[in-house]
This record gives C-alpha cells, structure tokens and sequence, in this order.
C-alpha cells in the first residue's frame, strides 16, 4: 500500500500527475462516491454500493472515495477492487490512525483534515455520486451540489436513491425550491436515480444548466425592502 501524505496544496499536480491529474478530454474518468460507513439497516445498501463500485470497474471509471475498509464504504471499495478497477482513496489522518482505513489500497492519501479531504475530492473526481449514508454523507453531497449551484465546477451529482432512502431529503429540497430558496434549475441540477447503471446513463447525458444564482436571488430580492 503507497500511503501518500497529502500536501496542503489542493491542485493535483503537486500530489502525482500520473495519478490524480484530471484530463478533460477524457469525461468521466473518476466518479467520487459519498457514502456511509455504517453498513446502515438494510442489506439493499450493501448490495447497491457492490453494484456500483463493480460497475465503475467495467466501465474503467476510477473509484474516489472516503478511503474506509468498514460500512457501505468498504463494500464500494471491496467490490470494485475485485472487479480489477481502480480504486483512490482519501481519509484523514485521525480516522486512518483509529483503524478503519482500507489497508489493501495501493491508492491511499492522507490528509490532516476533513476539508482537505473533501477538497482534494472535490478536485480530482468528474462527477460525485451519493449512496445511502449519515451526516457526513449528506454534508459532502450538498457540498459539491452547492458548488455547482454556484457555478463553480459543472460536474453532474446525483443521489443514488437505494429502498427510496433520499425521499424524505429530496421532498425536503422540493418544499425549499416550492418556497423560493432554491431555483428549480438549480434542484434540477440533482439528478436521482435508484440504479447504479440509469445514474451513470445519467451523468453521460449530464449538460450543466446555464444558470446565474446571484442573478436569481437579486431577481427574486427585488421590490422586497
């Protein structure tokens, strides 16, 4: 295993261009999959999360992940890995010194902190996929959901809705997007899909709106006082 300490740089040529360099002429090559490292309540998480890492490695899409061996985590990983893909992680060091850190990643950077983690994530992957998970999940989601709302990358996020887990969050953003918080370009930005193959589909047809968000909230702040 090549345990790589990250540098407080987030731009990928000083980390390995070899590695981590994000060409664009070539879309899709790394998916970052936000997900759970509890195994969570139902078996059908497991299983979705092997679908997807097993499938990212036929198709030859690099996995990027929290870096875990435990939960949901750990079966995206294991199963991608035995599937002959190509698996990168990325933990912080205090969760890689309490012992969850997957030990069979020749791909393993550790950072000293959870931005950077998310950060260097944010940078490396393509696109960013969210399977079943807590806080921590849901966090990195909105995250790099808001970032695109923003206008500041335009890769595709989607929420992989395993068992209808998301439904309660997604009618929550509805009722946000209902009250004029959100834009509906902007929710509909969010692409969902309860298979590991009809999301993908999705981020290969993915074409990032042309849409202004401080234009928007200037729009609907207008005649308020």
């Amino acid at each position: 295993m090549n345990t790589v300490r990250h540098k407080r740089c987030y731009k990928s040529r000083v980390i390995e261009e070899s590695v981590l360099y994000s060409c664009k002429e070539d879309f899709m090559k790394r998916i970052c999959v936000f997900c759970g490292s509890s195994p969570g309540a139902k078996q059908d998480y497991l299983n979705a999360a092997a679908l997807l890492g097993s499938l990212l490695a036929r198709k030859g899409i690099s996995l990027v992940y929290g870096g875990g061996s435990v939960g949901v985590m750990g079966h995206l990983a294991k199963a991608c890995l035995n599937a002959g893909g190509d698996v990168i992680g990325i933990i912080p060091r205090r969760l890689k010194e309490s012992g969850v850190a997957f030990s069979g990643l020749d791909k393993l950077y550790v950072v000293e902190t959870m931005r950077e983690r998310k950060a260097m994530m944010t940078e490396v992957s393509d696109g960013f996929i969210a399977l079943p998970g807590g806080l921590g999940t849901i966090e990195e989601f909105i995250e790099v959901l808001t970032l695109a709302q923003l206008g500041m990358h335009t890769k595709p996020c989607g929420l992989l809705n395993v068992c209808g887990f998301f439904d309660k969050m997604i009618d929550f953003l509805n009722y946000a997007t209902q009250q004029r918080f959100i834009d509906n370009i902007h929710f509909n930005m969010m692409l969902i899909d309860e298979t590991p193959e009809g999301m993908l589909k999705k981020f290969e047809d993915y074409q990032a709106p042309q849409a202004d968000k401080i234009a928007w909230v200037v729009k609907m702040s207008e005649g308020i006082d």
